[in-house]
């Protein structure tokens, strides 16, 4: 019988705590730079970025985990990750705090998801990496980053109705 291959993980530093998402999402790496804000926005969405040409929207995840925001140090980068929409996939950026390390996890150190006693949703969590003896959450990337979610929470923030396919639904 064949071994299964260890899965990559990308660990990085969010306020105190310490957080993972598979590789496979995972695009590129940025250094932190000033970014565009957008006016009447929910305080995750920190604004965009310029990359290679392309208009990145960057999230604050301690921000959408509602554990307060993200200071600004020198090790502070965007991880670019890609989600799936509706009908594409979109690249968003992630502001984090530093990045650790990319690991393989072996599978039997990857636990299912808790269903409680989190500090941020369940539904955020994808399962716990077991590494060197204590558990670090491997985020759901694609619930995190639901652009879905995220537009009704912008639009709740605005006091308006959401936007669906560039118009506003009045």
């Amino acid at each position: 019988m064949e071994s299964m291959q260890p899965r990559q993980y990308l660990t990085f530093a969010l306020g105190e705590e310490v957080y993972a998402v598979s590789i496979r999402k995972v695009r590129e790496i940025v250094e932190f730079r000033t970014l565009t804000e957008i006016p009447l926005m929910p305080g995750f969405l920190r604004g965009v970025t310029n990359l290679r040409g392309a208009v990145i929207p960057v999230v604050d995840l301690l921000e959408r985990f509602e554990l307060g925001r993200t200071s600004i140090g020198s090790r502070s980068c965007i991880v670019v990750v890609e989600v799936e929409s509706a009908q594409e996939s979109l690249l968003l950026g992630v502001l984090v705090n530093a990045v650790n390390a990319v690991l393989p996890v072996e599978a039997e150190d990857i636990e299912a998801r808790p269903s409680f006693g989190t500090r941020i949703r369940a539904d955020f969590i994808e399962s716990l990496l077991n590494v060197g003896g204590h558990f670090v959450p491997a985020l759901e990337i694609g619930q995190v980053m639901s652009v879905e979610e995220m537009a009704l929470l912008a639009a709740d923030w605005n006091g308006r109705e959401p936007i669906h396919g560039g118009k506003h639904g009045d």
